[in-house]
């Protein structure tokens, strides 16, 4: 990405709405000059006027080389992978989304002093509007597990505290496939600037995740206002080719994805990744029964991390995957590969 710095980031991935709003590029600016305003329609960061590389000539382009949408779309069905299981968590998880399997391999990985800190979703108790944040503890993991990926936040923009303020060396990511993308970039890139993302960074699961939804237009509009659902009724919130929300009452609303559309991120529709092919684990509640959580361990990183909660009673595995519906819905998002 020689040469390249904010001003080619904005021309070429801002203001063509392929940005994917995940909050690298704020993480990794050394002049705290890219930033994100959370509301309604905002579909890219927003910069102060300053680049360091545009203005004082001074080589940067930190931002241009973490951006997950400069390289092309994945081609990938399942991605590398190692191993596929089901997986359940096999410690209480009072709010587990599906099996509980993520919490319970990072809880086990806090425990173990495999990881120092967790960046990750959390949701506020009241509102359950999302944000991301930096976890160090065990019980906040617990508690903050069953927050819903599905809706967005710049998550990356926490590495910035995670890594340059807060200090921590150990640190595993979680989010959905841009953010493992951009995560990637870090980890690869010769950036000098980048090193210290690249070498504190030591865990990074991806959620399979067909779109992400703005909070505001799901909840306020569609929830809320059309379907009269209460936010805080809901127990499961998932995204299975249609969207399926379970209440505490046992009952369930299916919506079609049509019928939410205008509620998907612009930059979602270029995206080609269901499973985060470029993670250490991939999980998602796609391919395993209800209870349980599918995970694809990718490389000997991941597989550390899931040995580790099972040898310590966390996690139990199991070998029933319908592989055939999890390449299903990948070959279906492959569908959104832009023509040359």
């Amino acid at each position: 990405m020689a040469g390249k710095n904010y001003l080619d980031l904005k021309a070429e991935i801002w203001d063509t709405e392929k940005c994917a709003a995940c909050g690298a590029c704020v993480a990794v600016c050394p002049a705290d000059a890219i930033y994100f305003e959370i509301k309604r329609d905002s579909t890219h960061p927003l910069n102060s006027g300053y680049c360091k590389d545009a203005n004082d000539g001074v080589p940067c382009g930190a931002c241009y080389e973490v951006c997950p949408r400069v390289e092309k779309p994945s081609t990938e069905v399942l991605g590398e992978y190692l191993d596929i299981v089901t997986a359940k968590a096999e410690m209480d998880i009072p709010r587990k989304q599906s099996g509980g399997a993520v919490t319970a391999i990072l809880t086990n990985a806090l425990d173990e002093g495999m990881i120092d800190a967790v960046v990750t979703v959390v949701e506020d108790p009241w509102t359950l509007k999302p944000s991301s944040a930096v976890i160090t503890s065990t019980d906040v993991l617990v508690h903050q597990a069953g927050s819903r990926y599905n809706w967005w936040v710049p998550l990356v923009a926490s590495l910035k505290e995670a890594v340059m303020k807060r200090k921590y060396t150990n640190i595993a990511v979680v989010g959905v496939p841009c953010v493992v993308q951009a995560i990637k970039q870090m980890r690869t890139s010769d950036l000098d600037l980048l090193r210290p993302f690249r070498k504190d960074i030591r865990l990074v699961v991806g959620l399979f995740c067909t779109e992400t939804f703005d909070y505001e237009k799901l909840v306020q509009d569609k929830l809320i206002a059309e379907r009269k659902i209460n936010p805080l009724d809901m127990l499961h919130f998932d995204v299975k080719g249609k969207l399926e929300i379970t209440l505490k009452d046992g009952s369930m609303t299916v919506i079609s994805l049509k019928d939410v559309e205008d509620c998907v991120r612009p930059g979602c529709h270029i995206c080609t990744d269901l499973t985060a092919v470029d993670a250490d684990i991939s999980a998602g509640s796609i391919g395993s029964e209800k209870g349980y959580t599918t995970l694809i361990i990718r490389n000997p990183v991941g597989k550390q991390f899931v040995e580790s909660a099972v040898e310590n009673g966390k996690l139990l595995l199991e070998d029933d995957v319908n592989l055939e519906l999890v390449e299903k819905l990948s070959k279906k998002k492959l569908e959104r590969m832009p023509e040359e």
